[in-house]
């Protein structure tokens, strides 16, 4: 065995230790974000079992009383129950399935401008939106759908209070979602286009590709990883409604559609003071979150291994 090939093969069997003595420094810069996870991560955990038990702040969380699954019983039980569940995941899926295509499809349009100027100009007014805050969209919002004088009904020739239709709500939120994000969105798929070769956009246009062709089997391809990436994200957050938005825009009249998880446990939380009950329907949500990360992430490896583009 040569020098080079044995130095490669000693090199492969060191032990942790001797790699984070040689590299000591990455280690010490890895401390600081590894200590905030656990500190603003891990360290809060420790109040999930409020969820079971019936917890009085001047008895502190051992000195309340543990009462196992009576509070998540009593969530299942609630007669708004599997309406809040209906909601939440239908507000979720329905925002998925529209969004999260339209940053793909702005960035392979987006891609195929050669004006540099425009390019900038159009992705600048496509980011915009994201800076805006909750409240003002809501605001926003509440304006263009009033049924005296909102922008909408002057255009249709209405007067329809659109904020009090519950049939309207999720068409209403996720159509303002897309607004709001679908810029922010394509900054990471407008990166990885960024990084293609030209020369096989060049060798494509000689050899007759049409720009269809050449975004079906140059630009798309490559998309793929960040596409599987930015699904698995999306979909651990999926009973992970928009808090903000939905109680900005909820009414009495609307909550047939707007009836959600996030709201409810608000609501029970801070308005009610019900801390072990919301604790108990806040972590129902999360679980079924992982459990929906862990679907999605197995899912979408094995179709990015499956499926081929080209």
């Amino acid at each position: 065995m040569s020098k080079p090939a044995k130095a490669v093969a000693v090199g492969t069997h060191r032990t942790l230790g001797q790699r984070m003595k040689d590299h000591w420094q990455l280690y010490v810069m890895l401390l600081i974000p590894v200590a905030l996870i656990i500190i603003y991560k891990y360290i809060p955990m420790y109040g999930i079992q409020i969820a079971f038990r019936d917890y009085k702040a001047s008895r502190g969380m051992f000195g309340s009383e543990f009462v196992g699954w009576k509070w998540f019983e009593r969530f299942f039980r609630a007669p708004n129950c599997t309406r809040m569940i209906r909601n939440t995941v239908l507000l979720s899926f329905y925002s998925l399935l529209w969004s999260f295509p339209i940053p793909i499809i702005l960035a392979l349009m987006i891609n195929q401008l050669r004006f540099q100027r425009f390019k900038r100009t159009v992705q600048t007014v496509l980011y915009a939106p994201h800076f805006i805050s909750t409240m003002v969209v809501c605001g926003m919002l509440r304006v263009f759908l009033s049924p005296s004088g909102g922008l909408i009904n002057l255009i249709a020739g209405t007067s329809i209070d659109f904020l009090s239709e519950a049939s309207a709500f999720r068409t209403i939120y996720i159509a303002s979602g897309i607004w709001q994000d679908a810029g922010w969105g394509i900054i990471v798929y407008m990166a990885t286009l960024a990084n293609i070769d030209t020369s096989h956009y060049e060798a494509a246009k000689i050899d007759g590709a049409s720009m269809f062709q050449r975004i079906r089997f140059i630009d798309f391809p490559e998309l793929i990883p960040q596409i599987v990436l930015m699904l698995i994200m999306s979909a651990g957050n999926l009973m992970n409604v928009g808090f903000e938005k939905v109680f900005l825009l909820q009414t009495d009249l609307n909550k047939a559609t707007s009836d959600v998880i996030s709201v409810y446990v608000y609501q029970q939380g801070i308005e009610n003071a019900k801390y072990s009950y919301s604790t108990a329907v806040g972590l129902f949500n999360t679980v079924v979150n992982i459990i929906l990360l862990l679907v999605v992430n197995r899912l979408a490896k094995k179709l990015s291994e499956d499926v081929s583009f080209v």
